[in-house]
């Protein structure tokens, strides 16, 4: 990306606010400069910028055949908490696309897998609508999510269309069920035991908590999918987005510059020393 366009904000215009999760909103922005989703790669991240306050990284959840850039966003912090409150016609800042993006046109003809746990289906999600329209191209996409309880679900309005496309396959379950909920309690990886892998022919993409990325990938492992063929999703607090200010360092490598999506055996030894 040019340093110009890495270190200019464009006016991004608030078009549409869904509620996704008692303390998640998804976002659907107009960009000043024409932009739009195709611009973007799945797996990036832009910088939002609450003017005068701060600005905070967060992961592009548009597919690039939609019309506006989605981001989906949990107020957790002082600039999180101010865009969850912002209103239709809003204005942010934006900076971006920075980072890597999941390799979807490398798992072409393979299985794909896409797992995700909590917010980390956000991310992900560019990659679910993108391959469910060309399913064809994969040899099948089977999806397993994971959240903390049947409230924490993002994108509940979407499932039945994932769970019905041609060609795909679309697990839930929850840590915790509640009055109503009828599918699998546990942890994600507990839905392994309903979908067949199919080993070196399977590309893996995943996305969640550190120690639930930890335990899929093991889970992957035993089910001798390459570690080439598996790819994470890292994050850590990152301030620039180009690689300058090093809060965002693991070792040799810059989050923000580098990732946030690795191959798995680029970042193992990392995972391994921070516990995970």
């Amino acid at each position: 990306m040019p340093e110009t366009l890495a270190l200019t904000y464009t006016q991004a215009v608030v078009k549409e606010i869904v509620p996704e999760t008692p303390d998640t909103l998804s976002f659907s922005f107009e960009l000043s400069d024409g932009r739009g989703p195709a611009d973007f790669q799945p797996g990036q991240f832009n910088m939002l910028y609450v003017y005068g306050v701060g600005e905070v990284p967060i992961s592009i959840a548009s597919s690039r055949s939609e019309k506006t850039v989605k981001h989906t966003i949990r107020s957790v912090g002082a600039v999180t908490m101010l865009i969850s409150r912002l209103k239709m016609g809003d204005v942010l800042g934006l900076r971006g696309p920075f980072g890597s993006s999941w390799p979807v046109e490398r798992s072409h003809g393979k299985e794909l897998l896409i797992i995700a746990g909590g917010l980390g289906l956000a991310p992900l999600r560019p990659v679910i609508l993108d391959a469910l329209a060309s399913a064809h191209s994969f040899k099948g996409v089977k999806i397993l999510y994971g959240a903390r309880t049947p409230k924490d679900l993002l994108y509940k309005y979407e499932h039945a269309s994932w769970s019905k496309r041609e060609g795909g396959q679309f697990l839930t379950t929850v840590d915790r069920a509640e009055e109503g909920w009828s599918k699998n309690v546990g942890v994600v990886t507990t839905l392994f035991k309903e979908v067949d892998v199919l080993a070196e022919e399977a590309m893996a993409f995943v996305c969640g908590p550190e120690i639930m990325m930890k335990f899929t990938v093991q889970e992957l492992l035993r089910r001798r999918v390459p570690q080439d063929n598996i790819f994470v999703s890292l994050e850590r607090h990152m301030s620039c987005g180009v690689g300058t200010c090093g809060h965002c360092q693991m070792g040799p490598v810059f989050i923000c510059k580098d990732g946030p999506i690795f191959a798995y055996p680029m970042v193992k030894r990392f995972f391994a020393k921070e516990g995970v």
